[in-house]
């Protein structure tokens, strides 16, 4: 039997958080993994301010505490001043993983010539992965369209739950790996 895995989702917004406006980019991250995976999960949601002691803690907390595989957070990562996710990624992953934030920007400068000013980026945490994507919905699916396919890999290397998706969504890359019992 497979473990139900748990995926922690965090919009990162001031004005999402103090309920000025109605979030979409969390609910767009659920969608899209509800479209791609297969195996059993359950989403874990936060919305919080761009506080960077905050979002440090909320992304602790989905690792240490919720047991979180994966953790996506979305906003936060342009360069005005209030965006700091990726400084507060910065302050709690163990192991960057660079890979992830410069594929995302490829992706979306192929779309968008500001794409150059995102910082996405990803890294680490125990057995947690964390992975910071903008905050527009369609520029969400975009890159994860674009990482996903490692993102199960990754997390059997971290010796997290069997993630597995749909190949008619997206085919996931695991060399020569086979289910875990």
């Amino acid at each position: 039997m497979t473990a139900t895995a748990r995926i922690g989702i965090v919009t990162v917004s001031d004005r999402a958080s103090a309920g000025i406006y109605t979030d979409e980019g969390g609910p767009a991250i659920d969608a899209y993994f509800r479209k791609v995976l297969t195996s059993p999960w359950e989403a874990v949601a936060r919305v919080i301010p761009d506080d960077r002691a905050v979002i440090a803690q909320t992304l602790r907390d989905l690792a240490d505490t919720e047991g979180c595989c994966l953790i996506v957070t979305t906003g936060g990562t342009g360069p005005a001043p209030r965006d700091v996710t990726p400084e507060a990624t910065e302050d709690v992953i163990e192991k960057p993983m660079p890979g992830f934030g410069e594929l995302m920007r490829q992706v979306s400068l192929a779309k968008v010539p500001t794409a150059i000013l995102s910082r996405q980026t990803a890294g680490i945490r125990g057995k947690s992965l964390i992975v910071n994507l903008p905050g527009r919905p369609r520029a969400i699916a975009e890159c994860l369209d674009a990482v996903m396919p490692a993102i199960p890999y990754c997390i059997d290397l971290i010796e997290g739950p069997w993630l597995e998706t749909d190949p008619a969504a997206i085919a996931a890359f695991r060399p020569g790996a086979k289910p875990k019992a």
